[in-house]
């Protein structure tokens, strides 16, 4: 799978489930309908727990040098409203 394919995929799977949450948090499905969407929401999100998965994988594996794993300082945020 190419990579914008696997993006298309996340995205789309996100925002499918994002539509799940709000239809059964309105109350606007009934008990099967609510079941129905709660258990496609559970596959939407192992599909988009899996592409996150294999993300975090590919950045690892471009992190590497020779095998080894290199130590990349993590880019603070200047217009970060939180006072840490």
């Amino acid at each position: 799978m190419s990579e914008d394919k696997q993006t298309l995929d996340f995205e789309q799977s996100l925002q499918q489930l994002e539509s799940l949450v709000e239809a059964m948090e309105n109350g606007d499905l009934g008990l099967e309908e609510s079941l129905k969407a709660f258990e496609k929401g559970v596959a939407l999100t192992r599909a988009c727990q899996l592409a996150l998965d294999n993300a975090e994988q590919r950045v690892n594996l471009l992190l590497q040098e020779n095998g080894k794993p290199v130590e990349q300082p993590f880019p603070q945020d200047d217009s970060s409203d939180t006072p840490f």
